[in-house]
């Protein structure tokens, strides 16, 4: 039988340490002027995003709405981990409590925003392509907040809930090494000191949310999307409704590409080396790409950009 015992009830505390990347001087601050690079890169073009949309009237639209939510969510994300992994990089093996831990678990897990907000976006694209003449009567102010509401609040839940598989968990030391540099689910499941297959039960059901549903709602939208698409008479006219939708699919694919690899495979199978490697793509390559793509490929995100950086040079001068 599981021991359901929390861990509070054990002597002394639990505290875990995140294993080194390497020991190597100069390795250490190379890596720390690459993921301190990443990081400023990070933050610098998800907030150009959010002030673009918020100071151009011609970006407030649902979609660009939607967007800069994500930007958000993403710097939030990467703030949460990167910082204590640099300090870790160049100084010694640094102990995290257990709570603080659980804590970093459930930001981390609250992440999952992001698939709500996939989901709702591919359902924007459907109304706007699909039935363009309802599209300002359908998609308005109020039903975006509200489903921006309901994507915090799911994700809230469910954040909840698998950080409580923190506090449930049994380890018979006080201090452990996780093989990572931050404190994911698979991570600390393999830390415990008791039968884990509930847990990892859990796990699954959890994801189940999270990942499946929102990508089974941007797969219907977009079979709807390509069907009114292929009706499209002209060329021209096929390849611009189809443009709207290029980022938004590619964000999809690297998001879905990532946790597919990494919640979605059996414990047994997957290597701890291998879900650090990718952890360390979603938590910069990811973040990083996602304004890259939006903004590349989009002449109005673009176009306000170019003002914003021209007003900002202009009141300077």
């Amino acid at each position: 039988m599981l021991a359901w015992k929390p861990v509070f009830n054990q002597s002394g505390s639990t505290e875990f340490v995140f294993r080194v990347f390497t020991t190597v001087p100069e390795l250490q601050f190379l890596l720390f002027l690459l993921f301190l690079l990443l990081y400023l890169m990070i933050l610098c073009g998800n907030t150009a995003v959010i002030c673009v949309v918020c100071t151009h009237s011609a970006l407030c639209t649902p979609m660009y709405f939607f967007l800069s939510n994500l930007s958000f969510v993403e710097i939030c994300y990467t703030t949460v981990v990167v910082p204590l992994m640099l300090s870790n990089i160049l100084g010694a093996q640094k102990p995290i409590p257990l709570a603080g831990c659980g804590a970093q678990m459930f930001f981390l897990t609250l992440g999952g925003t992001d698939y709500f907000l996939l989901a709702i976006m591919a359902y924007d694209r459907y109304v706007a392509i699909c039935h363009p003449l309802h599209y300002t009567l359908t998609m308005t102010c109020q039903l975006c907040v509200q489903m921006l509401g309901g994507a915090v609040g799911l994700a809230l839940l469910l954040s909840l809930q698998l950080t409580a598989l923190i506090f449930t968990l049994p380890f018979c030391g006080h201090r452990w090494e996780i093989n990572h540099f931050l404190c994911d689910v698979p991570p600390i499941l393999r830390l415990a000191c008791a039968d884990i297959c509930v847990h990892e039960a859990v796990l699954y059901v959890v994801s189940i949310p999270v990942l499946t549903v929102p990508f089974l709602l941007i797969c219907v939208s977009y079979v709807f999307i390509t069907c009114a698409i292929l009706r499209i008479r002209s060329a021209e006219g096929r390849h611009r409704a189809f443009s709207t939708c290029f980022s938004h699919l590619t964000v999809v694919l690297l998001q879905y590409g990532y946790c597919a690899l990494v919640y979605l495979r059996p414990q047994s199978s997957s290597s701890v080396d291998e879900d650090r490697q990718f952890a360390l793509v979603y938590t910069f390559i990811t973040p990083l790409l996602n304004p890259l793509i939006y903004t590349l490929r989009n002449k109005d995100v673009k176009g306000a950009l170019k003002k914003l950086i021209s007003t900002k040079g202009t009141s300077e001068s």
